[in-house]
């Protein structure tokens, strides 16, 4: 009985916890409203959270009748993130505290196959970030990697077909090296939960999230939770088929959509009015010169083009109330998201593509390291508050 009595409290103070970490600043009567709970069960487990450095009280909330309650919020000093971005270009890391606000982000250029290389500096930024936390309760909480491919529930890399190196096991490694837990995610389902949790797609309960890099990848949000398929492999649409026998796909098949709407399109095309190959080339330098040659602006036509016959496909198919665009192509919105509005108006069937809000995101391109972030925060909450025989995944 005591077992049972101290599981249901645990999960009461999990429920509680969650629930102020996304609507915030919340009083314990529209806690207890809201979670279906006494007033004295509430008030009971919100001062345990608050002794044990969880939560704190704010100032006076606005009042319905009655003195004005005390508003609870999230203890954001309490512990710390880091999350790392692996691009097949880049590799963007950031260090958060325990509601996303960013300490420190850094953002490096990378045209290497050799993956010790950049494991080499993943290390050393994660160890400067380290070093950057200051005294918390709980301190480093988790550390957060997304990787463009395919990655299971367990956080096993399966496939990364953009990069031309097998990605090691990353819990493993960095467990070891770091002793804090670690999670693998594919980047865009981290975009979307990114998204969802700190975005543009916070009000949204069906939205779908596109990273648009060297690849696509797609992140599926339905009824307000990251949808993830039977293994964890769903967004892998930037391999869907737009143009049978076409161009080959990084994935070894033909005609894929992300070969023909992607920065590795744009930059294999602006490659033939430079003296160097597109690995070298940058897509910010793509953009500038599109302003000054038709040419090169045509390439950006032709993406956008492509781009919108597989937003076409992916509206009509799950009929979405928002598109939220992210990644490096946002350096591209103005010359990509006229047409890709046209031609998606033109393609779509009418009722749907009406009422889809199509959104450029416009935040540094951190969707997917708050996405990591955001899911070492859960993970963390979720651990502290399982019972025993309660595993978290």
């Amino acid at each position: 009985m005591a077992s049972y009595q101290f599981e249901i409290k645990q999960q009461n103070k999990l429920m509680i916890l969650k629930h102020i970490y996304r609507y915030e600043p919340i009083s314990r009567a529209d806690l207890a409203k809201q979670l279906n709970l006494t007033k004295a069960t509430v008030s009971n487990l919100v001062d345990e959270l608050m002794r044990e450095a969880y939560l704190y009280q704010i100032g006076l909330g606005v009042s319905s009748g009655g003195r004005r309650p005390l508003m609870l919020k999230i203890n954001e000093k309490a512990g710390f993130t880091i999350s790392v971005d692996i691009g097949v270009n880049y590799i963007r890391s950031i260090l958060t505290d325990m509601k996303g606000n960013i300490f420190v982000k850094q953002t490096k250029v990378i045209n290497t196959n050799d993956y010790t290389l950049t494991l080499q500096h993943i290390d050393q930024v994660i160890q400067s970030f380290t070093e950057q936390t200051n005294e918390s309760p709980f301190g480093l909480i988790g550390i957060g990697f997304g990787v463009p491919g395919l990655v299971d529930q367990h956080g096993v890399i399966k496939s990364t077909p953009n990069l031309d190196w097998q990605l090691p096991d990353l819990k493993d490694r960095y467990e070891n090296l770091f002793h804090v837990p670690v999670i693998v995610e594919n980047e865009a389902n981290a975009g979307a939960f990114g998204e969802k949790s700190f975005g543009e797609g916070k009000e949204a309960n069906h939205f779908i999230y596109i990273s648009g890099g060297i690849g696509i990848g797609v992140g599926l949000i339905f009824d307000g939770v990251l949808y993830r398929g039977r293994d964890g492999f769903t967004g892998e649409l930037g391999h869907t088929v737009i143009r049978m026998d076409g161009l080959t796909c990084s994935c070894g098949k033909k005609g894929c959509w992300e070969r023909y709407a992607s920065e590795l399109y744009i930059l294999k095309e602006y490659e033939t009015f430079k003296e160097e190959s597109w690995q070298t080339l940058r897509l910010e330098d793509a953009v500038a010169d599109a302003a000054q040659n038709p040419e090169i602006a045509a390439i950006f036509e032709r993406a956008a083009k492509h781009f919108a016959i597989g937003l076409t496909n992916i509206i009509n198919s799950f009929n979405p109330e928002k598109i939220i665009i992210g990644n490096r192509l946002t350096q591209a919105e103005h010359l990509m998201r006229p047409i890709i509005r046209a031609t998606v108006q033109e393609m779509a069937i009418t009722p749907i593509a009406e009422k889809v809000d199509i959104h450029f995101n416009n935040t540094d391109q951190l969707s997917t390291v708050l996405g990591l972030s955001a899911f070492s925060i859960e993970h963390f909450f979720d651990r502290q508050f399982k019972v025993s025989n309660s595993p978290v995944s």
